[in-house]
Formats: structure tokens, sequence, C-alpha cells
């Protein structure tokens, strides 16, 4: 099956699946405040749209700046074990001690340490992106054999030409795998800190709206922030295959 195809099924599920929920929130007369129809929720969003848009921006800029410093977090963290022997005896137990508490645990900690600015949801993205970050890259740095590392020391390579030149391009794999995880991390933990402490965003339109019992704006604001992370998250997924293209 063509990709095209594949596409074209996707979209008729979805359109579908929001005929479906219209159809039977009508006929059975289903309360606006207990499951709004699709079509009330797009004309919310788009009455709404420049407020919506506002927030959404903030909160899909949060995500990408957090998901950016924690991936060169990890990068650099995976780097540093896999050269520096006695690091990971440091490194790796406090990394999955950490990532052992669930990451929006953090998130009072970040809003008292960076406030309820942009600053904590950055910080609190970039923790949950890292460790995927770190643990994949470092497998990826690892992939390589003996034989093959033996072989560019035959040839004069150094610890950083193995690195650059055999190491680092093996990883990439497995640094993509990484990134798309830790993409979809962030996105969820910067909505969470935004519900527990903002002045603005997605989250904090959640949060206020679930106070005054306002499911269509609920729904609006998730509808709204669920396409925006796809459509950031498709935009990643096709810069990593037309960087790693052999994988």
């Amino acid at each position: 099956m063509s990709r095209l195809a594949s596409q074209a099924q996707v979209l008729l599920a979805i359109a579908a699946a929001l005929i479906g929920w219209q159809l039977v929130v009508t006929l059975m007369h289903v309360p606006v405040f207990v499951l709004p129809t699709p079509s009330l929720i797009a004309a919310h969003v788009l009455g709404n749209i420049a407020q919506m848009l506002g927030h959404l921006g903030l909160t899909m800029g949060e995500t990408v700046a957090g998901f950016a410093l924690g991936s060169v977090i990890g990068v650099l963290l995976a780097i540093l074990v896999m050269q520096v022997k006695p690091v990971e005896a440091l490194v790796m137990p406090v990394a999955v001690a950490i990532s052992m508490v669930p990451t929006v645990a953090f998130v009072p900690l970040a809003l008292i340490w960076f406030g309820v600015g942009m600053s904590s949801k950055v910080a609190i993205a970039a923790l949950a992106v890292s460790f995927p970050v770190l643990i994949n890259t470092l497998t990826g740095l690892r992939r390589p054999e003996q034989a093959h590392v033996d072989l560019y020391k035959s040839f004069g390579a150094g610890s950083l030409a193995i690195l650059w030149r055999l190491r680092l391009p093996a990883a990439l794999p497995s640094l993509a795998n990484g990134l798309r995880v830790g993409f979809a991390r962030s996105t969820v933990v910067v909505i969470v800190t935004e519900m527990l402490g903002a002045y603005a965003g997605i989250g904090q339109v959640i949060y206020q709206a679930t106070a005054q019992m306002d499911s269509t704006t609920v729904w609006a604001a998730v509808a709204l922030s669920s396409m925006a992370s796809l459509l950031l998250y498709a935009m990643l997924v096709g810069v990593l295959r037309k960087t790693i293209w052999w994988n």
C-alpha cells in the first residue's frame, strides 16, 4: 500500500469517527457539559481563534525550546559517558534514578526554582527529553563492533576521530528514536506544568475551563494542541527521514 493510500485511510477513519461522534451526541441528546459535538468545538475554536492561537503558540514554543535543550543535554551526556569511562558510574545511576520518578513529580520544584513563566516549562521539558535521548544515543554509540574500532585504530585514528567518523554516524538511527520519544514526552509535561502554574498557555486554558465546567473550551484546547503537536512531530520525522536516509 502506498503512503498516499495509507494517509487517505487515516483521514477517512478520522472523518468517520467525527461524523459518528456528531450523530451519537445529537441523537442521544448528550448535555454539552458532558460531551460537546465536533461542530460546536470547531465553532468555539473559530470564534476565539486569536486568543486560542496565542496560547497555543506559547505552549508550542515552550515545547520546542525544552525539546531542543533536552536533546542537546542528552547527546552531550551520552558522548561524555562514552568517551570518559569513570563518568558513567556518576551519570547513569543519577539519570536512571531521576527517570524512575514521573517527570510531573518535579513540576512543583521547577515552579519554585524557575517561577511560573516560560523557564519552568522549558526546564521540565528538557528533563523529560534528556533521558530517552541519552539512553538511545549511548546505545547507538556502542553499536560499532570492536573489530571496526580496531581497524580505525590501526590507521592511526584517535578516540575523537573514531567518535566523529564511526560512532556518531552509527548512533544516528538510535538518536532519531530517542528524539521521537522525547518530543512526545515534552508536549505532555509542558501542558501539565502549565495546568499547575502559568500565566498563559494551552494547559492554563484547560485548567481554567475545567474549573468553570466549560467542556467545550477544554475540548477545543485539546484538539488544537493535538493538531499542533502532530504537525510538529510530522516535521521532526520528515527531517529525520531526510537526514538519516539509510535507516
